[in-house]
């Protein structure tokens, strides 16, 4: 079995099954770069003008023998997505809630970013400002906010993973207020899993992408974006092409009408 449908097979398995059989099959990698560790370790040290090695100090790294950079399929394009967006935008600043670190920080590299999380964000960045506060209760007034985004969060919300309040309406709640926020004229970028709507406690939900819409009546829905099923990414395309979807990502960027 190759590695495409090895992984569209598990992505039909619940996802209990799914990561047990992920945790045997590293456990399986983990053995096999032990041998390799202890092969290339011997060889290393027979070499011509190799130092000394101490095994207190080794630091055995099994994992990276692979053919290709590995990504994760919905965080890197939708976070190159978002920063292109917010760059074409060309706001004096940016709020975020919730999103990858990774990507609020590097945002700081062309524009101010406020960090909005339940949970402290305690890093000295150049151009970072963390404030402490809910996605159900941001820290602004209402239409105050010009550039704002929130991507990989919503889902989370109301199923306690980061020690939230559990709410089975989490999800709807986190985008009426980020509506409540968005000024006139201001753009929100918000992307979820998109597909067939379940909810896999405690990880996250699955969102009907039209749905998403219905969410924010109002603001307007200015473009949508997906990863799919098969990890492709596609810039301009509709909801209804990952609609029943096992697990796709969907990127909306929305405006409210000035």
């Amino acid at each position: 079995m190759d590695l495409e449908r090895a992984r569209r097979w598990a992505d039909r398995m619940p996802p209990a099954v799914a990561a047990f059989g992920a945790r045997v099959v590293s456990g399986t990698a983990a053995t096999v770069g032990l041998v390799w560790y202890l092969r290339d370790r011997r060889t290393y040290q027979r070499m011509d003008g190799a130092q000394a090695l101490n095994w207190r100090n080794d630091y055995p790294k099994t994992a990276d023998r692979l053919g290709t950079s590995p990504y994760d399929p919905h965080y890197l394009p939708q976070d190159a997505w978002a920063a292109h967006r917010v760059a074409e935008f060309a706001p004096p600043s940016h709020v975020d809630v919730g999103s990858r670190v990774e990507f609020v920080c590097f945002m700081t590299s062309h524009l101010p970013v406020t960090f909005v999380d339940i949970r402290p964000l305690e890093a000295s960045v150049e151009g970072l400002s963390s404030v402490t506060g809910s996605i159900l209760d941001m820290p602004f007034p209402d239409q105050s906010v010009q550039s704002l985004s929130c991507l990989h969060v919503a889902e989370h919300i109301g199923l306690g993973r980061y020690g939230d309040p559990l709410d089975p309406l989490g999800t709807r709640k986190a985008a009426t207020e980020l509506e409540r926020v968005l000024a006139p004229g201001g753009q929100l970028l918000f992307s979820l899993p998109v597909g067939e709507p379940r909810v896999c406690f405690t990880a996250h939900r699955v969102h009907d992408p039209l749905d998403v819409v219905d969410m924010f009546p109002e603001l307007r829905l200015e473009e949508f974006a997906s990863v799919d099923d098969s990890r492709t990414f596609r810039r301009h395309c509709e909801p209804e092409s990952v609609r029943g979807a096992q697990y796709a990502c969907g990127m909306y960027r929305f405006s409210r009408p000035s």
